[in-house]
């Protein structure tokens, strides 16, 4: 199967995906961290396994893993990567700023990827040397040069409270952001913000800690789109990295200059 028949099937399963999640009653009510994570399970496990079915059809010799790190992705080999639910705080507080989430990964690198949004009803695909888009139109990352103007996203890893140095960096880092950019937001899933840095929607996005399961995918369509995707010292992004920094490349060595000062005054 070439990439455009691939990134055809990983689009269908996406919007499949996410379709029958927005059609889903409303989860219930919560009150603790053992509740949240049965009600999340009960809607998130199924349509995995549905996913995973599917993905194995289409690479047979392909691993399947929904939460892995730098650590366990392996140096060779295919491995999809996959969220049913990317944003799932979101989604189980009734906010609309999820979205489905599917990569293959092959030699630890990303090679093709599809973020698909059923709220905006909206989807990302980008396959390596290939391109990206946004609804089947290439998609371009912004051409502003004025920090003053820009507007950047910025999120946490998962459960980022059992890492004390990254909360440090994100404080340092949103502090040093707030000195130098118009504006800075958190609107929702993390993949989904890399990529509207891709698209122009974002200015740019940034984020301590490793996050590769939301990070894989979305590097490839912003970094395909002609964003810069580094680290925040300026070296290429990769599995692993314990920071992230995408941006349109006309802002990128200003933003790199904050987040390199916020990280050694602090």
């Amino acid at each position: 199967m070439n990439d455009s028949d691939l990134l055809l099937e990983m689009t269908t399963l996406a919007t499949s995906i996410g379709r029958d999640v927005a059609s889903a009653p409303p989860p219930p009510p919560f009150r603790t961290m053992a509740e949240l994570r049965r009600v999340f399970d009960a809607i998130d496990e199924p349509l995995g396994q549905r996913m995973v079915e599917r993905l194995h059809l289409l690479r047979p010799e392909a691993a399947v893993g929904d939460e892995l790190d730098g650590e366990q992705l392996p140096e060779h080999g295919e491995v999809w990567v996959v969220d049913a639910i990317d944003g799932a705080i979101q989604y189980l507080h009734g906010h609309p700023e999820w979205c489905v989430s599917v990569a293959l990964v092959r030699d630890r690198a990303p090679v093709a990827a599809v973020l698909h949004s059923p709220s905006l009803g909206a989807t990302y695909a980008a396959a390596a040397g290939r391109g990206a888009t946004r609804n089947g139109q290439p998609i371009a990352p912004a051409t502003k040069t004025d920090l003053g103007v820009a507007l950047a996203g910025t999120s946490q890893p998962p459960f980022v409270a059992r890492f004390p140095e990254v909360v440090r960096l994100a404080g340092a880092s949103l502090s040093a952001m707030l000195g130098g950019v118009g504006a800075v937001r958190n609107l929702g899933a993390t993949a989904w913000q890399v990529a509207d840095v891709g698209s122009g929607r974002l200015d740019a996005f940034w984020q301590y800690g490793v996050d590769d399961v939301n990070l894989l995918g979305a590097t490839l369509i912003a970094r395909e789109a002609g964003a810069a995707v580094t680290d925040a010292t300026g070296c290429a992004w990769r599995a692993g990295a314990s920071s992230v920094l995408v941006a349109a490349p006309s802002l990128q060595p200003e933003l790199l200059a904050l987040l390199r000062y916020c990280s050694s005054s602090t």
